[in-house]
């Protein structure tokens, strides 16, 4: 059993394994993600005083669509900590700005491409996109042409939005053998 006299580890992590070049990573429960992130940034003997990246990935195949990614440092000790937790598509995070003050930007961007909601985030708006766009880009179940074309139009002299009228609705592609099976050596 994994224990330290503050709390047992297997409460809060789900797997540790270490990598190479002074990596390690951590897979966590994502309702202690704050708790964890502070005690890495103010432990005496860990120091992760800079946050490098905030970053999700989509599997929309998955039960947990969504995976996080926290890549933290350790200037002092020359370590880098990636932790990473699982969630499902709404899902409410705990929001790290006020312990990391550049993940604010990073938090936005998620909200903005991906749809993850950051609980006690202070100015969680759209990002990259217009404040009208509807969706989340970056999910795997968005279309790829979207749903408004944005473009000039030279006889109004300004942009317009127009609504795209698609004539096929997005296929799922089964890569199977329409052949059926046959046998070369018969």
């Amino acid at each position: 059993m994994l224990t330290t006299n503050i709390f047992p580890l297997e409460t809060y992590f789900t797997c540790i394994y270490f990598k190479t070049n002074n990596l390690v990573n951590i897979k966590i429960n994502s309702i202690f993600i704050k708790k964890i992130i502070f005690f890495f940034k103010w432990h005496s003997n860990l120091l992760y005083n800079q946050l490098v990246d905030l970053s999700l990935t989509d599997y929309l195949e998955r039960k947990f669509r969504f995976e996080l990614f926290y890549n933290l440092l350790s200037i002092k000790n020359n370590f880098r900590l990636k932790l990473s937790t699982t969630l499902v598509e709404n899902n409410v995070v705990d929001s790290i700005s006020n312990i990391y003050p550049n993940a604010g930007w990073y938090e936005r961007e998620a909200w903005d491409m991906f749809g993850i909601y950051f609980n006690m985030h202070t100015d969680l708006r759209r990002i990259l996109t217009d404040y009208g766009f509807k969706g989340h880009p970056l999910r795997k179940d968005f279309p790829m042409t979207g749903y408004i074309e944005v473009r000039y139009d030279a006889f109004l002299k300004r942009i317009i939005y127009v609504e795209l009228n698609l004539t096929q609705e997005f296929r799922i592609f089964v890569l199977n053998n329409s052949w059926g099976n046959f046998n070369l050596g018969k």
